[in-house]
């Protein structure tokens, strides 16, 4: 959730080619480059849910870890250091107590939209995290996506521009992942399964990567 995006007014996502019906054959190229091997040209985002077993892993579910703010650095972003220590320190039982009302199990596709509103558990932790030292948009929603890595999507501002760029994200998505049944939600676990992904993979994280490799010019045509 950018801050030029705080506006409850959405506008349906445009989806991209490669994440339609008949552009599956390109985003299954575009998720096996991704998690294919960090090598020096490979990704290191590709690690970033799966980092020492994941951040919604039941044992550290409910705080954030240092481990998790090393995560984040895996997609080329930084957590500052003032707010690190916020977070691991003298923040660390408000963010845990707000942590244990979002539940792990959730995908944004079971979220009925109608309910992403201030008062929406992970909308009070972004604006939590987001009030600390230096911890912009990106970084603030990349910390809760480690957390919830089937509910938070992960975006930066190409993402944005690439899908609707003065619209509520999480609302639009929410929209566009329950639309037609269910069909886009359907449509990326697919994906992710003809990829050879694992189930540690969200439909939420296939959507996130497809849509900036596009987005930074890996896919060809879109």
């Amino acid at each position: 959730m950018h801050t030029r995006t705080m506006s409850l007014d959405h506008q349906p996502l445009a989806l991209p080619m490669a994440l339609r019906e008949e552009g599956g054959a390109a985003a299954v190229d575009l998720l096996r480059r991704y998690f294919g091997p960090v090598t020096a040209e490979g990704f290191p985002g590709a690690q970033f849910e799966r980092l020492g077993g994941g951040g919604d892993r039941p044992a550290v579910a409910h705080t954030i870890t240092s481990e998790d703010l090393v995560a984040v650095g895996l997609l080329g972003i930084a957590v500052p250091p003032r707010a690190a220590l916020a977070i691991l320190e003298d923040r660390r039982l408000e963010i845990s107590a707000l942590l244990a009302e979002i539940p792990t199990g959730t995908d944004l596709a079971d979220v009925d939209p109608a309910e992403i509103t201030r008062e929406w558990p992970a909308w009070q932790l972004w604006e939590l995290l987001h009030g600390l030292d230096g911890m912009d948009a990106v970084v603030t929603g990349t910390l809760i996506a480690r957390k919830r890595p089937r509910l938070i999507p992960v975006f930066d501002a190409k993402v944005e521009d690439l899908l609707m760029p003065t619209s509520l994200l999480w609302v639009s998505l929410a929209e566009a992942l329950r639309a037609d049944g269910g069909a886009l939600q359907a449509r990326l676990l697919k994906l992710r399964d003809a990829a050879g992904l694992g189930p540690d993979i969200s439909a939420l994280r296939v959507f996130d990567v497809v849509v900036w490799m596009i987005a930074s010019g890996y896919g060809e045509g879109e």
